[in-house]
């Protein structure tokens, strides 16, 4: 057990460590506290509430659950906050900022004095951020997400961001629904706080953060707007304080290559987001872990898709909170887990499955693993001549028809290109055809946004075409659906085959042999590579030229090439 230090950890460096200790204290009693109180344990709440975050409107009084439950428990709370990161509200993208947040993350858990930590996200990159931090700062951490958001109705049917809203938009564009429909329905799609009502890319996260063991069972699905939320931010708030009053788990005792590994079971059993990918990937960085494309293929072909939600199915988070959560889910592929794993609690994953459970499992939302909606998981990893250091594509979201296809690549260079050409009537493009955007990874000016949804022409769309094939080296949200080929490493803005890719060229995919080819001899795309001219344009200062100098791929994960821990693991 390790004693707590509240008020005394990390002291400011005076050359005088008990000047050090007095003159904090007398800080902090300008606040109001007694000594007493700054005698505690000191549980430290980061919290990534912003005005720009919709998502965590409701964080206020979440914050003041987990407080009570600190309090309650013999320590005391503190709420920090650290930059947040709304989905819809950030330029160029979200991503860019992930790395910037988990860094504030860890210092801001290293320097201030706190012998504990509830982590507090939910909008999706919040999620993995808070996690690559707490992991390297490693001291007792507990996270509590926002939850899903409830649906809203229009005409009689249920809405919810942002699985609708693309299918909406897609009607709009195809001339099926008017502008004032389309208005209508922009104020019923999110219509609580909380994440995106649908298996995105936070709920994904959340699923992620609790099978690894870094949150309190069975809280990641339950609707931002419930009772039990709160109720869930009080248990956590009193674990928290346990936690610091007794020095742990620490973060690197529960954040192992097992429970990740059992993570990438739950992402392929959910279909959860592809974006879950990147994201794995650093947190499993963060331990010195390099995820294996070839392992995760193989976990792919032996774990079933047991959830029917959206953006692949019928549900609504909700709607799977209610039929079981998580829990439905890890007792259909226990035997499959490795149960040996850690969780805050101190009990194993193992201890979790054998308690009795509270309700019975709803079959119509989670199914058994004798009766799955697929036999397979809903993503696999690509390799091949376009994508040598990998590709990612959600098979469970495709159209199967297009998961053995070739044909002719149409080409977008940039966003830019694509936001000129895609619509224009004189476009040489056919359903057959596979449109392929080069320059939106992780090193492009764009730093890799969810634009890997490209847009089906708009003459095609009013044809009635639904899906085509589309490849990039950017990402896709986790609301989102279709034959979509993502994160093609290594990526055009470094010169990777997908840079040399011209309009004509044919292509294969073949979700059945995991590959995406470029089918061009050897030799022209040797002449084509020693024509080519690489450019990647580095900002000129600031945050985003440090991230430009130091992200990595996205098959390890965007994180920044410094921030990792020593390799040697592999998963």
């Amino acid at each position: 057990m390790t004693k707590p230090k509240g008020l005394e950890n990390g002291l400011t460096n005076y050359g005088d460590r008990d000047f050090a200790r007095y003159l904090r204290r007398s800080f902090a009693k300008s606040m109001g506290y007694t000594g007493a109180a700054l005698d505690k344990p000191i549980v430290g709440i980061c919290t990534s509430e912003s005005g720009f975050n919709n998502c965590h409107r409701h964080f206020p009084e979440m914050i003041e659950a987990v407080k009570r439950g600190v309090l309650a428990a013999g320590a005391l709370p503190v709420t920090f906050p650290v930059i947040s990161l709304g989905e819809v509200f950030l330029s160029p993208t979200s991503l860019v900022y992930r790395n910037l947040m988990a860094m504030a993350v860890e210092e801001m858990i290293r320097a201030q004095p706190m012998d504990a930590v509830v982590l507090m996200g939910g909008c999706d990159k919040t999620v993995p951020a808070m996690l690559m931090g707490a992991i390297s700062a490693d001291k007792p951490a507990a996270m509590v997400v926002a939850g899903p958001m409830m649906t809203g109705r229009h005409r009689g049917e249920r809405l919810g961001a942002c699985t609708d809203c693309r299918r909406f938009w897609g009607n709009f564009r195809a001339s099926k629904v008017s502008a004032d429909e389309i208005d209508q329905v922009e104020g019923r799609l999110a219509v609580t706080a909380g994440t995106c009502a649908v298996m995105g890319t936070a709920s994904t996260m959340a699923l992620m953060a609790e099978t690894i063991g870094m949150m309190l069972p069975g809280s990641a699905a339950i609707p931002a707007v419930h009772a039990d939320r709160l109720r869930n931010c009080e248990e956590t708030g009193a674990l928290a304080a346990h936690m610091a009053l007794t020095g742990g788990p620490r973060p690197t005792e529960v954040v192992t290559p097992a429970a990740i590994r059992n993570a990438q079971r739950v992402l392929l059993a959910v279909s959860g987001s592809t974006n879950a990918v990147i994201h794995m990937a650093a947190v499993a960085g963060r331990i010195g872990m390099k995820l294996d494309l070839d392992a995760f293929n193989r976990l792919s072909d032996e774990t079933p898709v047991l959830v029917d939600l959206k953006p692949v199915g019928a549900g609504y988070m909700e709607d799977f909170h209610y039929a079981g959560g998580l829990e439905g889910v890890l007792r259909e592929i226990a035997p499959q887990l490795e149960t040996g794993t850690c969780l805050i609690t101190g009990q194993t994953l193992a201890d979790r499955l054998s308690q009795p459970l509270a309700d019975p499992i709803d079959r119509a939302v989670i199914r058994e693993a004798t009766s799955p909606i697929s036999p397979v998981g809903g993503l696999i990893a690509l390799r091949g001549s376009l994508a040598p250091d990998g590709a990612i594509l959600k098979r469970a979201a495709a159209t199967e028809a297009l998961l053995e296809h070739e044909g002719r690549a149409v080409v977008f260079t940039s966003l830019e290109d694509l936001a000129n050409r895609i619509d224009d009537p004189d476009l040489d493009v056919t359903a057959d055809d596979i449109l392929v955007l080069q320059n939106a990874g992780p090193k492009s000016p764009s730093g890799m946004p969810e634009a890997g949804y490209l847009p089906i022409p708009k003459k095609l769309a009013q044809a009635g075409v639904k899906d085509m094939v589309r490849i990039s080296d950017a990402r896709m949200s986790g609301t989102a659906f279709g034959t979509i080929v993502l994160h093609v490493s290594p990526e055009a803005a470094l010169g990777g085959p997908l840079s040399l890719v011209r309009d004509g060229d044919r292509i294969r995919l073949s979700a059945s042999e995991k590959r995406i080819d470029l089918l061009l001899d050897a030799a022209t795309l040797a002449q084509r590579a020693d024509e080519a001219t690489v450019s990647s344009p580095v900002p000129a200062r600031g945050y985003t030229r440090l991230y430009h100098q130091h992200v990595t791929s996205a098959t390890d994960g965007c994180d920044f090439d410094f921030l990792g821990s020593a390799p040697g693991i592999s998963g």
